[in-house]
């Protein structure tokens, strides 16, 4: 019989092996089709027990039930489910318009799944041993689920559009020659992309991919050491979180849930660079517990990453840079220990409204945060961190903020630039410390008053002086406008024309300093 004709009347065609047969039966009733011994280790897809003819099927006729298989039995929906199954040749449908719904578990091909272009409804591949998904832009009105499978020359799904979950939980998936183990550029999905507990041998590319719900890496492992990017997924849109935590595992671990108490967890381990550039997310980015293990050339970038908290929580990359350069946050939750040292975290034009840490932050460690991001001067992270404080209500803490600021500008200077900016901060602290500056007058005033006090003090007219005050004489050397009457009338010599003469000077600097921060501090009010 022609094989259109024997398809549109129900018959089963002449040219079918027995297990082929059963699949067909099995179609158009809408059951599973289960060819598994009951063996666990002779059933596992993934180990090297041989499975015959009993349990093969060709991909050929798998092709023609997908696209043009028989009518389903009266009552019935026609559907695909095949558990334990071997399908020999490539499962090539390119293009193709796949209407029943699709369900394989256990299942080993013998060679590449071909779906590029293609249409599903639903499509789900459970523990399934596959030698590489090739699924640029294929299309699922549903979800399109991977979870525990095994790829052994990787994923795409370059410019994919899944209508509402992609699931790769506890998948592993091998480089591919390019060395991507999934590539998934412009990828789109309804609702949520789940890889919790991933294995990935190359770099996950997830370049301008737009994610309707969120991105769950939760306990995922990603290495590529040799390379510069184990992810790379800038411009990525995540319109609630992507999490970067830990996973539970064991049967009373829930996916996307925090795992309980005693459960036993899987943290997100990357080696390699991470590459989150411009990338939006709409409520946040979480690094609990994540653990990076980075190259000096290797780098965890979220260059102008713009979310409304980021949660910096993870563990301490011992090498490689962290980078947020132009990234703006609304709360910034953080440890003390998460970040790299100095000259391995960079925050120029780093935009943050709030800090919320997470155990204990002191100021002085978090003045030490904020150098560690300036290799060379540079005003903006200490301004922006002062704002935050005394957006805060932290008033003081913001004045020593900014006071270390000016402490490390003037490292910067030349030395005559450099004795001026000691002499302001030994008297005034650069005009956030004002009472200092009174404390230095009382003890020049009183040391003056002390010494004039024993001083010889011949007129220098007779009859044309006032009488001889050694407090008074002292305040009106040391104030350098005001005029108590006092100088001028007295002939002072050797180590007394001295003693007088730094009086000036000393009120002078005195004056010329708290002027200097007093204008700074109106500027910056």
């Amino acid at each position: 019989m022609t094989e259109g004709a024997g398809v549109r009347a129900g018959e089963l065609p002449d040219d079918l092996t027995a297990a082929e047969a059963g699949m067909w039966q099995a179609f158009r009733n809408g059951s599973v089709y289960d060819l598994s011994s009951g063996d666990p280790v002779v059933d596992d897809p993934h180990g090297g027990h041989p499975w015959g003819e009993e349990r093969t099927v060709r991909a050929r006729i798998v092709c023609w039930l997908l696209l043009d298989g028989p009518p389903a039995l009266a009552g019935r929906v026609s559907s695909l489910k095949l558990t334990g199954v071997l399908i020999s040749g490539s499962l090539d449908l390119a293009g193709g318009t796949v209407v029943p719904y699709v369900e394989m578990r256990q299942c080993r091909f013998a060679q590449d799944v071909l779906l590029p272009e293609a249409r599903f409804t639903t499509v789900r591949m459970v523990d399934c041993s596959v030698p590489r998904l090739e699924a640029a832009r294929v299309q699922t009105e549903g979800d399109l689920h991977l979870p525990r499978c095994r790829f052994h020359r990787g994923i795409r799904l370059t410019d994919a559009q899944i209508g509402t979950d992609l699931m790769l939980n506890q998948a592993i998936v091998h480089r591919d020659r390019s060395g991507r183990s999934i590539a998934a550029d412009g990828l789109t999905v309804g609702q949520d992309l789940q890889a919790e507990l991933l294995e990935s041998h190359g770099e996950l590319s997830l370049r301008a991919a737009t994610i309707g719900v969120s991105l769950s890496l939760r306990g995922a492992r990603l290495a590529n050491p040799y390379e510069r990017l184990a992810f790379n997924a800038p411009q990525l849109t995540v319109e609630r979180s992507l999490y970067l935590t830990p996973a539970g595992i064991g049967a009373q671990a829930m996916s996307g849930m925090t795992p309980a108490r005693g459960t036993r967890i899987q943290r997100f381990a990357c080696e390699g660079g991470i590459r989150l550039d411009d990338g939006r997310f709409g409520d946040a980015v979480d690094f609990e517990q994540a653990r990076f293990t980075l190259t000096d050339d290797q780098e965890l970038s979220l260059r102008r990453v713009q979310t409304p908290e980021l949660r910096f929580l993870g563990e301490r990359p011992a090498r490689g840079r962290v980078v947020l350069s132009g990234a703006k946050i609304v709360n910034l939750m953080d440890r003390a220990d998460a970040w790299p040292g100095p000259g391995r975290l960079h925050m120029g034009g780093f935009a943050y409204e709030n800090l919320v840490p997470r155990g204990p932050f002191p100021l002085a460690e978090r003045l030490d945060w904020v150098a560690a991001a300036t290799a060379e001067y540079n005003p903006e992270p200490y301004e922006r961190l002062a704002a935050v404080l005394r957006a805060g209500g932290e008033d003081e803490d913001a004045r020593e903020v900014l006071l270390a600021k000016q402490r490390r500008h003037r490292e910067s200077l030349p030395p005559a630039a450099k004795l001026w900016g000691y002499a302001q901060d030994w008297t005034v602290a650069y005009g956030y410390r004002p009472a200092r500056a009174a404390v230095w007058m009382a003890v020049l005033w009183a040391a003056g008053s002390f010494a004039f006090a024993q001083a010889g003090h011949p007129p220098l007219k007779r009859g044309e002086h006032p009488e001889w005050n050694p407090t008074l004489f002292t305040l009106d050397l040391l104030l350098p406008v005001i005029d108590l009457g006092q100088v001028g009338f007295w002939q002072l010599r050797g180590g007394w024309q001295w003693l007088a003469t730094a009086m000036i000077l000393l009120g002078w600097i005195l004056a010329t300093t708290v002027a200097a921060g007093a204008t700074r501090l109106l500027r910056r009010n």
